[in-house]
């Protein structure tokens, strides 16, 4: 057995860089080209532009109206610097979402591109598809989906407000890791306003190839949601036991066809 063996074993459980070698006192040349080539990767998903026609076409297959919305960051750069404007919304997108408001959705979706566009265009649409059955199963009324542009988490809270809605969950574009740059989070929230806290929040990250998949990201999402509206609350107090119904036998199998 060679003394790669054991690596190439474990390799196969983790996309952490481990057992990388060495040619000298420096890492081989293909582990160097590797990194600047994930690094790189990064860098895009942070960077590129969402493709939200893409999306609303996906979205539109699945019957879906959208309402295309930004935040007040404005561009970019700003949004990079200033946090505290993505989690609000624009002028022209308060009196868009003004139009709408009157229906008090019971539940709002809402797709902001985050700190990775790759993470939304890869996920974002299947994890919708996943959940949609859900939803009509549970008899929920859904707003529009809304696609945010420059959007940070809290976006939703105020864009729920606004609505009247229940209960809403942002899908948004996760920090990339070297490892991960297409990972889409799901945040969800109880009676969105404006003010709410992380701590109100409950969190299903890392949905992506390789991690967590569109259906049982919706899985969870829907165990969260149905308790939420059941306790009236979302956060540090609602605590995720959904694998209970896994090991029950109550899986992702048992979910409804789309």
């Amino acid at each position: 057995m060679t003394s790669e063996a054991p690596w190439a074993v474990l390799r196969r459980f983790t996309e952490a860089r481990i057992g990388l070698g060495r040619a000298g006192a420096a890492l081989p040349l293909r582990e160097v080209l590797k990194f600047s080539m994930a690094h790189a990767q990064a860098r895009d998903a942070v960077t590129t532009r969402m493709d939200w026609k893409s999306l609303e076409d996906e979205l539109a297959a699945l019957d879906l109206e959208t309402v295309l919305i930004e935040s007040a960051a404005g561009d970019r750069d700003t949004y990079l610097r200033r946090p505290d404007l993505g989690r609000r919304l624009s002028p022209e997108a308060r009196q868009r979402l003004a139009a709408l408001a009157g229906a008090s959705p019971e539940l709002l979706i809402l797709v902001g591109d985050g700190l990775s566009s790759t993470g939304v265009a890869a996920n974002a649409a299947a994890v919708i598809a996943a959940l949609l059955p859900l939803a009509r199963k549970n008899g929920w009324s859904l707003a529009p989906v809304l696609l945010a542009d420059q959007a940070r988490v809290a976006l939703g809270d105020e864009a729920g407000e606004l609505l009247g809605a229940k209960a809403v969950v942002v899908l948004i574009g996760e920090r990339p890791g070297l490892s991960s740059p297409d990972s889409l989070g799901a945040y969800l929230t109880w009676a969105p306003r404006a003010g709410r806290k992380d701590a109100e929040r409950n969190c299903i990250s890392n949905i992506r190839r390789g991690g967590l998949s569109a259906e049982e990201a919706a899985f969870k999402a829907d165990w969260l949601l149905r308790e939420a509206f059941r306790r009236q609350l979302t956060g540090v107090e609602l605590k995720d036991e959904s694998n209970f119904l896994l090991e029950a036998g109550e899986g992702i199998r048992a979910l409804p066809e789309g």
